[in-house]
């Protein structure tokens, strides 16, 4: 027998080795003790395969706990290769087994373990299976087999009889569900008294808030997606900072009452609290006033500038627009927080600038759904339907892809494929996106002749009828099931309860694309996951799926095919993709084609993104600033535009052709100084620009303040790197080429440890759209680091497992005192003890090295690799490298792909440390290294996998 342990982590799932298993059997046999449609939804596509094939099955389950759905027993029961029976539990006897039972041509895969046939059990849960192989003669299989007859020998068959007994059971018990639910140890004791403690995104915040404040910042955003707590903490962190008087402004007065209703539930009710709107002026006396900016804005200069120590601004995306401006100029807080789910939406200016660029947290939609603050969603990507053909048509053609599209066939395809795949919950609550509004109006048409109660909304209609229509979706007793429209709930617009998004247009930027999808993944009460049907079409445009799909604002095309070719398995929680082989070979196809450093892609990239800025900013037509780009999620990546021109100002002056940004990118010193800021993103380590942005504002920067400047980026650092920042800014590593290309910023004063500013600096700075363009620089590659690596200190080496890097950044954080680019060239380079290992896993023809090396993964905790063919055993590197442990020699490994991609050098990924455990040879030396920490599953399957 081969025994397996699946354990939902590390990127292993139980539902991929499920599927794995469909894809072979002969039989199956199930044993569960819960089925939720959750779980089932993601086997629907595989049960629909097997009886395709021919192949039948056995399910059974249990009414243990009541926990199995109804909905989920009626769905198996439409598949005729199955047969289904229930045990019914009664308060003597429990059903509690997690069997799948899979016959082969000579053997059974035999999974035993903790998995119930739910979401979170197959996807997310701490879960244990065992998996083993046995030969059909084998005594334990025998044994399984024969218990497992035993078993379904009791139980009853689930007819149309007993399915709607047990659905009315069901029913009666749900009103009762919300009191009797069963509680959690966490919530164990008198709910009276029980504590509200902050979450993952809270608790984070709070620590960044406290930190900058620490260190003399008297403002800060939190950018955090819908339904993530922030109103909560707002709370949490008045509740540290306990001032004596605050204010809280939001935009609409509507969601004000439940602003304060949260502060008094952690901070007790008292008289503390106040409103002060048009209708209410509750607030004599009050310390702690909840209004709208409505109301303040004419009563503002009621209350002394200092009035208020903490000023919290909700929908901070407004707070740029002169309404705000107006009172956030004459009020002194000692702090102001800001707190927007969409800084895309900001009316005008510049939000971060608003807030100092102190970004306290960002919780876009990818984290969200990993600190399960919002809904997984199961995404399903459907090859439309054969009549309609996109092959020869640009999808920005909006007119003639609504032609295409306006297919009788292909509604009856989407109304098939709602009704195969379902969707949470017991009345159908959609959302269906189009190209134009006329497809709109034609999708609902042909929904309601088909029995589909539907109706169509567009930027035509008055507010009132879109908010009719959601509340005619959102009331469980109306009969309306899906509202088609264009654009009007991409952003901005809370439907809870929607269970099914339907994707009917060419997704062409992902931008909107998870606009669209995001307006379902609020947490619901008795939702328990989205279900999003994407109609995938044949036009030139559908790998930006992927990219959307990916989460990711920083990514290549190997990564972007291996996802695509393994259903993204590093998606964090229960959230699924899964694609059919025809949309997955549609993209990965034109992925290979694509260039994605090509200037034609490029321009395509940014003018795309551009129609979005656009929509999004009333007083500017351009998006000048690199960050411009960190307003939206799944905005493109504005380095690969750096990469294409050494400048984002260079390459915006090539695409917008205007004669005044092509000579601003040519002045100088200012394009000599900003082309080597702009090629140094994304920057690894935040010293030097923390210190040039400093020195924005002041001739010089003295030891101290460098180092109160850097906490408020990391929780500490290592003096010697903070030094070796400032001599690599004084150009002290820098080659006789570097320094003549290369402008010096500022000189280092050793005696004194400080820092001061350039002549060519100070010219830059006496010139304001210069100076804007160099700060914009500084904040970006700041705003990215975080980002990135957040606020650690990863001491000296400043590494960060899994993070790329360049030869040269490896010599920068590792402090190396010579000069920085003599470290390139062979597969090893050292820094004192350091040994750094740089290995490319595909070799290429052609390349200098005769040697065909054998470096490869022998598992995900062991590396195979040959040292350059110039080392001996017997030579002192040699003995250093083969027995690393006992000389106190640290090995660190950075490990990439391929060398080239798109004809572009590719960064390394730093894997960690590790130590030799055998070796044998010379020139090479050929050793087995053991990793310090095992390579994360979907980072091993991208190295590992080739498309």
């Amino acid at each position: 027998m081969n025994n397996k342990l699946i354990t939902n982590s590390n990127g292993q799932t139980f539902l991929y080795e499920l599927q794995q298993a469909f894809s072979t059997c002969e039989a199956f046999y199930f044993s569960v003790a819960f089925i939720n449609y959750s779980g089932l939804q993601l086997l629907l596509d595989h049960l629909k395969e097997l009886r395709e094939r021919g192949v039948r099955g056995k399910i059974m389950t249990s009414t243990y706990l009541n926990f199995t759905e109804p909905k989920a027993l009626k769905r198996i029961k439409k598949f005729d290769n199955i047969e289904l029976r229930v045990f019914e539990a009664d308060q003597a006897k429990g059903f509690h087994s997690k069997v799948y039972l899979f016959q082969n041509q000579d053997t059974y895969t035999i999974m035993i373990g903790s998995s119930n046939m739910t979401q979170s059990a197959l996807k997310s849960n701490v879960e244990w299976n065992v998996a083993t192989v046995a030969k059909r003669e084998a005594p334990f299989l025998k044994k399984v087999i024969h218990e497992y007859n035993a078993l379904w020998a009791q139980c009853t068959v689930a007819d149309d009889l007993f399915l709607k007994k047990y659905e009315r059971f069901i029913e009666s018990l749900k009103a009762q569900v919300a009191a009797a639910r069963e509680p959690t140890f966490s919530s164990y004791g008198n709910s009276a008294m029980q504590k509200i403690v902050p979450n993952v995104m809270q608790h984070q915040a709070i620590d960044n808030l406290e930190r900058l404040r620490d260190h003399g910042e008297t403002r800060a955003l939190v950018i955090s997606a819908t339904g993530t707590g922030k109103t909560y903490m707002a709370a949490f962190d008045v509740q540290n900072v306990k001032p004596k008087t605050m204010l809280f402004i939001v935009h609409r007065e509507e969601i004000l009452r439940k602003a304060k209703e949260t502060f008094e539930r952690l901070l007790g009710r008292g008289n503390k609290m106040g409103m002060f709107t048009g209708t209410i002026k509750d607030h004599k006396g009050k310390p702690y006033l909840f209004t709208t900016i409505q109301t303040i804005k004419d009563h503002y200069q009621e209350f002394a500038a200092d009035y208020f120590e903490y000023i919290i601004i909700d929908e901070a995306h407004h707070g740029t627009s002169p309404t705000y401006t107006r009172v956030l100029d004459y009020f002194e807080p000692k702090f102001l927080l800001g707190m927007t789910a969409t800084p895309e939406r900001c009316d005008r200016g510049d939000i971060f600038g608003l807030f100092d660029h102190n970004i306290a947290i960002e919780v876009r939609l990818n984290e969200a759904l990993e600190e399960d603050l919002v809904l997984p969603f199961h995404y399903f990507g459907i090859s439309d339907v054969d009549g309609v053909d996109l092959s020869d048509v640009s999808i920005d053609d909006v007119a003639e892809v609504a032609k295409r599209l306006k297919v009788n066939e292909r509604v009856d395809f989407i109304i098939d494929k709602m009704n195969f795949y379902g969707y949470d919950g017991d009345s159908c609550k959609c959302l269906g996106y189009c190209v134009t509004k006329d497809h709109a109006q034609y999708m609902a048409e042909q929904f309601n002749q088909r029995g589909v109660v539907s109706t169509y909304l567009t930027g035509d209609d008055p507010q009132w009828k879109r908010q009719e229509m959601i509340h005619k979706l959102e009331n469980d007793h109306d009969s309306l099931q899906v509202i088609f429209t264009v654009d009007i709930f991409n952003e901005g617009v809370d439907i809870p309860s929607v269970n099914l998004v339907l994707m009917l247009r060419p997704t062409n930027s992902p931008i909107i694309f998870m606009q669209q999808l995001g307006r379902g993944l609020r947490k619901y009460q008795g939702q328990s996951f989205l279900t999003v049907l994407d109609f995938i079409g044949n036009h030139s445009k559908t790998f930006l799926i992927a990219i959307a799909l990916s989460g990711k604002r920083f990514y290549d095309k190997d990564s972007l095919k291996v996802a695509v070719d393994r259903g993204f398995p590093d998606l964090p929680g229960a959230t699924h993709i899964q694609m059919d082989r025809i949309s997955q070979k549609r993209i990965i196809e034109q992925l290979n084609q694509e260039n994605f450093r090509a200037m034609k892609y490029l321009k395509e990239e940014y003018l795309e993104f551009k129609k979005q800025f656009v929509r999004s900013a009333e007083d500017r037509t351009i998006p000048y600033y690199l960050m411009d780009y960190a307003r939206f999620e799944n905005a493109p990546d504005p380095i690969r535009f750096i990469d294409n021109k050494k400048t984002y100002l260079a390459f915006l002056a090539a695409v917008e052709k205007m004669d005044k940004l092509k000579q601003l990118a040519n002045e100088e010193p200012f394009s000599t100084v900003l082309r080597q800021l702009s090629m140094t993103l994304p920057i690894k380590r935040p010293y030097e620009f923390v210190v040039l942005r400093y020195l924005m504002n002041h001739h010089a920067i003295s030891w101290a303040e460098a180092q109160n400047e850097v906490l408020k980026v990391i929780e500490s650092f290592d003096e010697t790197s903070l030094v070796h920042a400032f001599e690599h800014l004084n150009q002290t590593y820098d080659d006789q080429g570097q320094k003549s290309r290369e402008i010096k910023l500022g000189s280092y004063d050793r005696r004194t440890k400080a820092f001061i500013r350039s002549d060519p600096l100070d010219k830059i700075l006496e010139d304001q759209q210069q100076s804007a363009y160099m700060l914009d620089v500084l904040n970006f590659g700041l705003y990215r680091y975080e980002k990135m690596f957040g606020h650690r200190n990863y001491g000296s080496p400043f590494f960060k497992r899994y993070a790329q890097y360049t030869m040269i950044e490896t010599a920068l954080l590792s402090n190396y005192q010579k000069t920085l680019s003599s470290f390139r060239g062979s597969g090893l380079l050292t820094n004192g003890n350091n040994y750094f290992l740089f290995i490319d896993l595909h070799k290429e023809k052609g390349i200098k090295d005769s040697i065909n090396y054998q470096d490869h993964f022998i598992n995900p905790t062991l590396f195979q690799w040959e040292s350059p063919n110039t080392k001996r055993q017997d030579s002192a590197q040699g003995h250093h490298i083969t027995h690393n442990k006992e000389d106190g020699i640290t090995l660190h490994l950075f490990i990439r792909k391929f060398r080239m991609i798109d004809q572009k050098s590719e960064p390394f990924i730093y894997i960690g440390t590790g130590d030799v455990i055998s070796y044998k040879g010379n020139k090479p030396i050929t050793t087995e290294i053991a990793l310090h920490h095992e390579v994360p599953m979907a980072l091993y399957r991208e190295f590992t996998t080739k498309v």
